[in-house]
């Protein structure tokens, strides 16, 4: 079956997959539809929404299972990203002007990667232990001695942005202007970032916060060229060799302080949630986090799902995906969120089990050239800041319901209250 022969008359469950507002829902209640898919109906087609729900033309297919997720993922040729990641289309000339390297192909995929691993690196990585390890206790013990806070601005938030601007060397007084415009540019979908949400007020507000970041960068790298630094823009854009142009290195940071801060900011912010409902998990981990840390923490990314979903675009006619054929043009959506509760490959999915045997779940994507490069950084700094929370703030929990970001990209946490008992921290 082809999307030409898929009858738009009669919604079906799927469909909500592009209603942002359904989104919001309770997480059971999403996860409980993903199920359903799973079982019943696990490559429905989707009909696309508008930013106020009603339907815009077109559609996609929603893939829900793993194998299905695993399976396109690895094959870059078939399922291609060059056309867009998002399930929204942008013109070709947005995507040339605001891509970055989640958006291509290669060659030019393999050229940036090969150039921005570099920051990467396990030597880089070593060295940025001891940096991360202090911002987790800077920003935990600004907050330590008020019994509570708001666990995503006033924690979860500031500690992967704070880490990406010192790798970065990016001081630190653009700490609040990065977080502003990062909010804009993610979550733009949301009346609490971008207030006026009609198509043509989102994309201005996207494009002016986009702008003000890539002026950010191009002047630091600018900065950099003149007088180099022992920081990744200096690498990035003085190396010899490969390197990145200003322009460049503005949209990968984008992608670094999007992606990147997002993923941890929101893992961090659902691994609360989830040492708060599940206590005989937490009391495990916070036993002995020696033995539990590695394995929580992927744990975690995998209940979390940070990225709900990536998009590709099918580049032939006569692409098959099982028993199913494909047409060039047709647009596949890997869900994430679905393929990491997959019963066949997670049992008990929804639970949270920092013992559980994850094997490869798909949170930092699947195998294939766009796995996600900061996979590592992420987990490093969900180690630190776990083991630092259990050391400083050994009650915290979280507080009444999460708001969730208005999203279907982002399993994002807008704000979460969390409270804990009053202590002092040294420095």
């Amino acid at each position: 079956m082809t999307s030409t022969e898929i009858s738009t008359g009669t919604e079906r469950p799927g469909d909500v997959l592009d209603d942002l507002t359904w989104w919001t829902r309770p997480v059971e209640e999403r996860d409980a539809l993903f199920a359903r898919l799973r079982a019943e109906d696990p490559r429905p087609y989707v009909l696309e929404r508008d930013l106020g729900g009603a339907p815009r033309g077109g559609g996609f297919w929603a893939l829900t299972t793993y194998d299905d997720v695993w399976d396109v993922s690895r094959r870059p040729d078939d399922f291609c990203s060059g056309q867009g990641t998002t399930i929204f289309d942008q013109p070709a000339s947005l995507r040339e002007y605001r891509g970055s390297i989640i958006d291509m192909d290669n060659p030019e995929h393999q050229r940036l990667r090969r150039i921005v691993s570099r920051g990467f690196t396990t030597k880089s990585l070593d060295r940025l232990h001891t940096d991360v390890e202090q911002s987790a206790r800077d920003i935990i013990g600004a907050v330590a001695t008020r019994g509570g806070c708001d666990f995503v601005t006033d924690i979860a938030a500031l500690l992967p942005l704070r880490i990406v601007n010192v790798m970065m060397g990016i001081p630190q007084r653009y700490e609040q202007f990065i977080f502003d415009q990062t909010n804009i540019v993610l979550g733009a979908s949301d009346p609490e970032y971008v207030p006026d949400q009609t198509p043509r007020a989102v994309a201005t507000a996207v494009w002016k916060a986009g702008e003000a970041l890539s002026d950010l960068l191009r002047e630091l790298a600018a900065e950099r060229i003149a007088e180099p630094k022992d920081d990744l823009i200096t690498t990035l854009v003085t190396a010899q060799g490969e390197r990145l142009t200003p322009e460049e290195l503005a949209r990968f940071f984008i992608l670094l302080v999007g992606a990147g801060n997002e993923t941890t900011r929101n893992a961090l912010s659902h691994g609360l949630l989830a040492l708060t409902q599940f206590p005989e998990q937490r009391a495990l981990w916070q036993g002995d986090p020696d033995t539990h840390t590695i394995a929580a923490v992927d744990e975690v990314v995998r209940w979390a799902s940070p990225v709900l979903y990536m998009r590709r675009t099918v580049t032939r006619d006569g692409v098959r995906l099982g028993e199913q054929e494909f047409r060039e043009g047709d647009k596949v959506v890997l869900w994430y969120r679905s393929a990491n509760q997959d019963e066949s490959r997670f049992p008990d999915p929804t639970r949270f089990d920092v013992t559980r045997d994850h094997g490869a779940h798909v949170a930092f994507g699947a195998p294939g050239p766009h796995h996600c490069l900061g996979a590592n950084l992420a987990r490093l700094e969900l180690s630190v800041a776990f083991r630092t929370l259990f050391e400083l703030l050994p009650d915290i929990r979280a507080v009444g319901e999460p708001q969730f970001l208005r999203s279907n990209f982002l399993h994002g946490v807008k704000h979460l209250r969390a409270e804990f008992t009053p202590q002092e921290v040294t420095a």
